[in-house]
């Protein structure tokens, strides 16, 4: 029997990260179990979802500065384990232990335990699954602030989502027809495509259609898409300026290229077009965006008007290839990894 006083830390198992690069610096590796501190809750990983934005933290080239080591893993779902000093427990506003949640932390959660702050903390309906819940905090809410928020969308506007399959492309389709706007969705299959159709897409075009942007401008009536949610970047930044209706709004949500991409205001004049950037991260500072979305979304899920798609699930030892799959474009809807299988 151990004596508790020369015994070292509680352990447990965590991806880890100490050098920025491809998927493969990744490492299964034991580490001490987190205890949370003043306002933070410690929660049980249930399952965790994968975003574009961890492979490029992985990289270093995200956003923010990744400072190694680290555990990748920024959007989860879990089960509440406890409560720091000064986190309210039960009741309105408050947390349970027991309870299932989903979760928004920098990173921490490709491990048995993630501590996050309670503010970060996003209840859950019961009929999601735990992987269902890990799916739906980055992907929706940013879909909902870029179609709402930020985008400004009407009922019976068109807007076109782009890499339609994937796990904001299939959150901004359902939330797109929930909200009563037109869908022009692009993809890079015809299997992505159907997938797109299936969430209610009304047009749908192959990515590399070489009538792609005529194409996209007639689906709108030939005036061109009002409203642009840009994810590729790079060169094909181009063809959102040049689909974009008169007084259009593009969304700028990410950069899957990897590549720089030029903008020249004189385009932006000559059609009074507005071009916009979305971090989800900064709008979750946003305490009354944050209400209003967790609101309209809730609502949604419940009616079952919005489903989490999840795509394909991974244990926690193969979280390299997860990440790896996921930068070759190899899956449709939110990537999921379960640290306890």
């Amino acid at each position: 029997m151990s004596n508790p006083e020369t015994s070292g830390p509680e352990m447990m198992r965590a991806v880890v990260v100490e050098r920025l690069g491809p998927p493969d610096v990744m490492e299964l590796r034991d580490v001490p179990v987190p205890t949370p501190g003043p306002g933070e809750v410690r929660i049980e990983v249930e399952a965790v979802g994968i975003n574009f934005a961890d492979v490029l933290a992985v990289a270093g080239e995200y956003l923010t500065r990744t400072r190694v080591p680290y555990t990748p893993g920024m959007e989860f779902a879990g089960i509440v384990e406890s409560l720091g000093e000064g986190v309210p427990a039960g009741g309105v506003g408050g947390v349970r232990v027991g309870q299932r949640v989903a979760a928004l932390g920098g990173s921490g959660a490709l491990a048995k335990y993630a501590v996050v702050r309670a503010s970060g903390i996003i209840p859950v309906p019961e009929s999601l699954s735990g992987p269902q819940a890990a799916a739906f905090p980055v992907s929706y809410f940013t879909a909902y602030h870029g179609l709402k928020t930020l985008g400004r969308g009407e009922s019976g506007e068109w807007v076109w989502v782009q890499a339609a399959a994937g796990a904001l492309g299939t959150a901004s389709i359902q939330l797109a027809r929930a909200l009563g706007m037109k869908v022009a969705a692009t993809a890079s299959t015809e299997e992505k495509l159907q997938i797109a159709r299936d969430l209610g897409a009304d047009v749908t075009l192959l990515q590399d259609d070489p009538e792609r942007v005529q194409k996209l401008r007639d689906a709108a009536g030939g005036q061109g898409i009002p409203l642009i949610l840009e994810v590729v970047g790079g060169s094909r930044f181009q063809e959102s300026l040049d689909v974009a209706a008169h007084r259009g709004r593009i969304i700028v949500i990410g950069n899957a290229s990897r590549e720089g991409a030029t903008l020249r205001p004189f385009e932006l004049m000559k059609r009074n077009l507005t071009v916009t950037g979305l971090w989800v991260t900064s709008l979750m500072g946003d305490v009354e965006a944050t209400r209003e979305a967790a609101q309209a979304l809730a609502g949604l899920v419940g009616s079952g008007q919005v489903t989490p798609q999840v795509g394909p699930v991974y244990p926690l030892a193969d979280s390299a290839r997860a990440f790896q799959d996921l930068l070759d474009r190899k899956t449709t809807g939110k990537v999921i990894i379960e640290p306890g299988r």
